[in-house]
């Protein structure tokens, strides 16, 4: 298992920005396909943005256009720049591999609130 710490996450208002970051514990997830993903409460948890190892992004059409993911893996970390943030933004985030069949433990997450 590898260990996965979000963090970056607080309260913005509407029309604000936040970048999340996600530390990896083994260098072997350099060579994974990575996403963040969030929850909000009474929700599934979805998959907003994800990563190839080789950087090729992917990001679901609520985020699209204000969100980006990028990742530096000599640093063992994945970012997410959010912008302009919409109350509907509201969730915990969390990072984890793309593919559900490499689903690792998840970590504690980090909450984002936007509200005015």
């Amino acid at each position: 298992q590898v260990q996965l710490v979000e963090s970056g996450g607080g309260l913005v208002q509407p029309g604000g920005s936040l970048r999340l970051s996600c530390a990896w514990s083994r260098s072997i997830v350099r060579g994974w396909g990575m996403g963040w993903y969030r929850q909000a409460p009474g929700k599934q948890r979805e998959l907003v943005a994800s990563t190839t190892s080789g950087g090729t992004t992917n990001y679901a059409d609520s985020v699209k256009g204000r969100f980006t993911i990028s990742r530096d893996n000599a640093k063992n970390v994945m970012y997410l720049q959010m912008n302009s943030l919409k109350p509907e933004d509201t969730a915990v985030y969390y990072c984890n591999s793309a593919a559900t069949s490499r689903l690792q433990n998840w970590g504690q997450g980090t909450q984002v609130t936007v509200s005015s």
